[in-house]
């Protein structure tokens, strides 16, 4: 599976038509995501990594809580003549205790579209508590992480329209990066990688996004432990109120030795 399509366009430069050429763009398919048999979700997303993309997706909506919960997640590839659509099952250490009825969400899902299914901010705080201030961290660590992750995007420099998620210690180091033309996706990837590593929940570590925060992606960064959440772009409205109830920092525009912080400013040292 390839996370790029090679395709043929036509390109008009200063108002002129010119010939034909051959490019490339992010690749986008369909991902049913199961539990035990039970199909919970279709997500649209780049193909690669998608056992990690099932794994943070079960973990940020709540069906598990820990990677105790698993005893493995295996890929279905679709039969011949039944389209692109692949398929991922995850198997439950404790499958009783899975009911489809309950869950909220087993609904097709755009790759833009996240966390539908949460009204409020009340409902996801029941399940996850607001997150302790137990260490802080020089701005200047964060000045530096926006061109770690340019270096690291290599699809997004090669079809230059898809989203990328960065995840560092609070020192600054690199852990690992995933890339998918849904913001939410490109997350659930990165937090499914943290706990198929056995690395959740990630208390002392901060993620950043290569595009906007959004209440659903401050709502999945909490629900595997991470305090600190940094965008190259702006917050919305609803992301802010969130990371302000669950105790996590949220910084936006950060560009250079410049950013915003909206909520948590106490994790900042200086």
């Amino acid at each position: 599976m390839s996370a790029s399509v090679p395709i043929e366009l036509t390109r008009f430069e200063n108002g002129a038509r010119e010939e034909s050429r051959e490019d490339v763009v992010a690749a986008e398919e369909p991902l049913e995501i199961r539990v035990e048999g039970q199909t919970v979700s279709v997500v649209m997303r780049t193909p690669g990594h998608d056992r990690e993309l099932a794994a943070g997706f079960l973990l940020s909506e709540g069906i598990i809580k820990s990677a105790k919960d698993v005893f493995d997640i295996t890929t279905c590839v679709a039969a011949p003549g039944q389209g692109k659509g692949n398929a991922v099952d995850a198997a439950l250490v404790r499958p009783e205790t899975f009911d489809i009825t309950r869950f909220s969400r087993h609904v097709v899902t755009s790759s833009s579209c996240g966390i539908c299914g949460a009204t409020s901010i009340e409902s996801v705080l029941k399940a996850h508590a607001p997150l302790p201030i137990e260490w802080q961290i020089a701005p200047e660590v964060l000045f530096a992480l926006p061109a770690r992750l340019t270096r690291r995007q290599e699809t997004f420099r090669s079809t230059g329209g898809i989203h990328a998620c960065a995840l560092f210690d609070r020192k600054g180091r690199f852990l690992a990066l995933r890339e998918d033309v849904g913001r939410h996706n490109a997350l659930d990837k990165l937090i499914g990688w943290a706990l198929l590593k056995k690395r959740t929940p990630l208390r002392e570590h901060l993620v950043l996004l290569s595009g906007r925060a959004s209440f659903e992606m401050m709502q999945k960064a909490h629900s595997a432990g991470i305090a600190m959440v940094a965008a190259i772009s702006a917050p919305s409205s609803l992301a802010v109120e969130f990371a302000r109830a669950s105790g996590q920092t949220l910084a936006g525009f950060l560009r250079g030795r410049s950013m915003n912080v909206y909520a948590g400013a106490q994790r900042f040292s200086g």
